[in-house]
C-alpha cells in the first residue's frame, strides 16, 4: 500500500479536509476526561471507570465537555471508553440498557454543543479576543471505542498483549455490536482510541467494512518508545492498516507521553497521506497494578505546549491532551494554534 492507494474523492477524507479547512488548518482535540470528572466530584473507582458516570451524574459529564468547547475544543470525545456491552452486562445491567447508555454518552456530548452554540448566539461567551471564538466554530462529537484491553480493566491496554488464544475473529465480535450503536447514536465519527496492537486495528478495519459503518473513524494508537505502539508492533504497520481503510479520515497517537510525539508523526508520515491526530497524555506515568497516577513524571502545560509547534511541523493537523490534561492545557493548546495559524 503506498501512498497513492488514497482516494481523496471519497467522501469521508472530504468531510475530513473540509472541517480542517473551517477549522483553519489545524484542529484541536479535547483533553482528559476522568481526571476533570474526578475534579468535579466523581468518584470513579469501578471497573466501569468514567463510564460509571453515565448511570449515576451525566451532568458532570456535560459539564466536562462545556469545560473543553469554552476553552476552544474542536473535537470533543464521549465517555464511552470504558463502555462496554460485556462491561454493563457484567454489573447486572441487560444488552438494552448497555446500549442505551452507550447511545447516551453521545447524546451528553451532543447536548454539550448545543448548549454551546447557543450561548455563543446569545453571545454571553464573548472571547474572541484570543482567537477561541465559538461563533461558527466548528465542533465535531467523536464516539469513543477503546480498546478489548480496556475491557479487561487489567493494564493489558496498557501491553496490548493479549495472549494466544485472543484473535482477530474474537476482537471483531467483542466490538461489533458496540460500533453498530455507536455509529447510529448521532456521533459525527468513531474514534478508536489507545490502539495497543495491530491486530486490535485490523479487527476495526474489517468491522467497519463488514458492518457497512456510515460514519467516518480515526484510528489512535499508543506507545511507550517512540518507535513501536505498546505490544511492540511497529507504527508503521498499524498505520498502513488505517492507510488502508477507507472509513478512516485520519491516523495517529494519543495516550503517550509528549516526547515521544515527533518522531511517531514522521513514521506515521512515511506510510499515509491521511490527516495525523495526536493527543499525547502529561507524560506522567500510569501505574496498572497500583492503579494510579505517579506523580511528578508529567510535563508542565507551558512544557507540554511548547512541543505544539514542532508537532505541527512535523504534520500533525489535529492536537490534544489525553490523560491528566485539562481544560488549561487544551486553553493553551488553542492559542499556541491559532497565534500560529
Amino acid at each position: 500500500m503506498g501512498l497513492n492507494t488514497v482516494d481523496h474523492n471519497h467522501p469521508s477524507s472530504t468531510f475530513m479536509a473540509n472541517f480542517l479547512r473551517q477549522c483553519g488548518g489545524c484542529a484541536v482535540i479535547d483533553g482528559g476526561l476522568a481526571t476533570e470528572l474526578e475534579r468535579h466530584g466523581a468518584d470513579l473507582n469501578d471497573p466501569l471507570w468514567s463510564a460509571k458516570c453515565l448511570i449515576n451524574s451525566p451532568h458532570l459529564i456535560r459539564r466536562v465537555h462545556l469545560d473543553y468547547l469554552e476553552a476552544g475544543a474542536n473535537v470533543i470525545i464521549s465517555a464511552s471508553y470504558q463502555a462496554t456491552l460485556q462491561g454493563f452486562e457484567a454489573k447486572g445491567l441487560s444488552i438494552k440498557e448497555g446500549e442505551t447508555l452507550l447511545e447516551k454518552s453521545v447524546k451528553i456530548a451532543c447536548e454539550a454543543r448545543d448548549i454551546f452554540y447557543e450561548r455563543a448566539t446569545k453571545g454571553s461567551l464573548d472571547i474572541s479576543d484570543d482567537g477561541v471564538t465559538p461563533k461558527g466554530r466548528p465542533v465535531l462529537v467523536a464516539a469513543s471505542v477503546g480498546s478489548y484491553g480496556a475491557y479487561l480493566a487489567d493494564g493489558s491496554e496498557y501491553s496490548g498483549n493479549y495472549g494466544d488464544n485472543i484473535g482477530l475473529q474474537t476482537l471483531k465480535d467483542f466490538h461489533r455490536r458496540r460500533v453498530q450503536v455507536l455509529a447510529g447514536s448521532g456521533a459525527d465519527l468513531i474514534a478508536f482510541e489507545t490502539i495497543p496492537n495491530k491486530l486490535e486495528a485490523q479487527a476495526y478495519a474489517e468491522l467497519l467494512k463488514e458492518e457497512s459503518i456510515k460514519i467516518p473513524a480515526w484510528f489512535s494508537f499508543s506507545s511507550k518508545d517512540g518507535t513501536n505502539v505498546v505490544s511492540g508492533d511497529p507504527i508503521e504497520d498499524c498505520a498502513l492498516i488505517a492507510d488502508s481503510c477507507e472509513q478512516v479520515i485520519g491516523v495517529g497517537i494519543n495516550c503517550t507521553p509528549p516526547r515521544f510525539i515527533q518522531g511517531l508523526i514522521q513514521s506515521i508520515r512515511s506510510v499515509t497521506n491521511k490527516p495525523i491526530l495526536i493527543y499525547p497524555n502529561s507524560g506522567e506515568t500510569y501505574d496498572a497494578h497500583r492503579k494510579e497516577w505517579v506523580p511528578s513524571t508529567g510535563v508542565a502545560d507551558v512544557d507540554f505546549v511548547s512541543y505544539v509547534g514542532k508537532w505541527r511541523e512535523a504534520g500533525a493537523s489535529l492536537i490534544g491532551g489525553c490523560c491528566r490534561t485539562t481544560p488549561n492545557t487544551i486553553r493553551a493548546i488553542s492559542k499556541t494554534l491559532s497565534s500560529n495559524s
